[in-house]
């Protein structure tokens, strides 16, 4: 039997607004496979938020996120529910490591930088969004001054006294106005894409200026940047460049022009104020009591700098002023050594939704392959379409794959569902090594296709340890 997968893919979700807790879930298990317990966890924390926005602002005010801690080993989806969770409510989302952060004191990065960080991803948001409102105004002006650089303007001559040369400069008008609809027509039907222009162009303020500031120091960065911003303004040059690279040149400038940098600010700041999602991973790393020595006497420290964060403070970022407390935090880790009651009881008590995750076993990673609608077996099917090979997974080589991948997982190290990557690059090297020159353009991975490329390697328990 031979188990093709589709290429349609389900109708896009409702509105984020719209969604239930049961709705919610229904959208996450488009792309993930089971953790049923995550899912409802974050379905209703998402839910709540929406209930929020409802309230009387008095009420809504004192209305605090339930943050959540997931536990479970790598690979089995916390990350991936977090981020398609953001992507499904149109939030700012940012994933950190736990372990990049040191307490006030130490050389590397502070934990506000996560919060400035959320803003930049917020502002870029709000700034496509803009981007695409005014897009087709700042078409019609990108091909204005396209059309001047291509034929620039006429200079109309001082004033004509005499009948002959008002005649003159009318057709002489006329002419031109004629060459530049002509112009223009093929401008719009792309004939002049690569026709050579010169343009002005603002060079990089790096290029004039360059500043290098250690992890955890943004903040003296920021404020260089506003006692002196003529450092950072770069200087106008003008360069050649074809009419296609001048139009994406002048795309941005003319989309920079319509769109108020104060207004995009001001929207960002109050999306990550009311709607933003951090996703705190390896927490476990982090989690201990002071007593340590090296590197781990600041596990504690970093943990207390987290926690003002989590709680609500203000965060200074070069856009403005950022209130954390209705932020939703999702923190993540394994805590195969530590456990959640080794972190400080002030930031155990700011997550107070738990979920644990569970392993993933074969029944589970065969549903990983087959189920989401980018599921990895239907991105190698699109991959090598793309040079007319057509890949079969049939439903027993689709099973082997997921058995071998659990029978690594057990013998070796456990990384969930990351393992079924190593796995089919190891099945289908040599059919991506050939692509379009293989002799076939119809390749079954059956479960014969799968044991003979892989028979060698799982019995060999040392050598799965590198290869797989």
């Amino acid at each position: 039997m031979v188990f093709y997968m589709p290429g349609n893919v389900a109708d896009s979700p409702v509105a984020a607004g719209d969604l239930t807790p049961k709705q919610i879930v229904s959208e996450l298990d488009r792309n993930i496979v089971g953790q049923a317990g995550a899912k409802r966890a974050v379905a209703i924390a998402l839910r709540n938020r929406i209930r929020r926005q409802k309230l009387d602002p008095k009420m809504a005010a004192e209305v605090m996120p339930k943050n959540i801690l997931m536990i479970g080993a790598t690979g089995v989806g916390k990350t991936e529910i977090a981020r398609r969770l953001a992507r499904l409510a149109g939030s700012p989302f940012l994933k950190v490591e736990a372990s990049k952060f040191t307490e006030v004191g130490y050389v590397g990065r502070d934990v506000e930088s996560m919060v400035r960080d959320l803003v930049e991803i917020a502002i870029e948001m709000v700034r496509v969004e803009r981007a695409e409102h005014v897009r087709a105004q700042a078409v019609r002006a990108v091909e204005n001054r396209l059309m001047d650089l291509l034929l620039p303007p006429r200079v109309r001559k001082a004033q004509l006294h005499d009948a002959e040369s008002r005649v003159r400069e009318a057709e002489e008008q006329e002419s031109w106005e004629r060459s530049r609809a002509t112009l223009l027509k093929k401008l719009v039907a792309g004939e002049l894409e690569a026709r050579v222009v010169e343009i002005e162009v603002q060079t990089s303020s790096s290029a004039a200026f360059k500043m290098f500031t250690p992890g955890g120091m943004e903040e003296m960065d920021m404020n260089l940047r506003e006692m002196m911003p003529g450092l950072f303004q770069g200087q106008k040059r003008v360069r050649k460049a074809t009419v296609a690279e001048a139009r994406e040149i002048l795309q941005r400038e003319e989309e920079e022009r319509l769109i108020d940098p104060d207004q995009v600010s001001r929207e960002a700041i109050r999306r990550v104020e009311s709607s933003g999602i951090l996703f705190i991973d390896e927490l476990d790393k982090v989690a201990g009591r002071e007593g340590g020595h090296g590197p781990d006497i600041s596990r504690e420290g970093v943990q207390r700098d987290l926690l003002p964060i989590v709680e609500g403070t203000l965060v200074n970022t070069k856009h403005g002023m950022i209130r954390t407390e209705h932020i939703l935090f999702i923190a993540a880790g394994a805590f195969h050594v530590s456990k959640p009651s080794d972190l400080i009881p002030e930031l155990q008590g700011r997550f107070p939704i738990r979920v644990e995750l569970e392993t993933l076993g074969r029944e589970e990673l065969f549903r990983i392959l087959t189920e989401p609608e980018s599921s990895l077996v239907r991105q190698y099917m699109a991959l090598m379409e793309t040079e007319g090979v057509r890949l079969d997974f049939t439903e027993d080589g689709l099973q082997a794959v997921a058995e071998i991948a659990e029978q690594v997982n057990q013998s070796t190290e456990n990384i969930g569902a990351r393992r079924l990557h190593t796995v089919m690059e190891r099945i289908l090297e040599e059919v991506s090594f050939e692509g379009a020159e293989l002799p076939s353009k119809t390749v079954v991975i059956d479960n014969p296709f799968v044991r003979g490329r892989l028979a060698g390697i799982v019995e060999d328990s040392d050598l799965s340890r590198y290869i797989l």
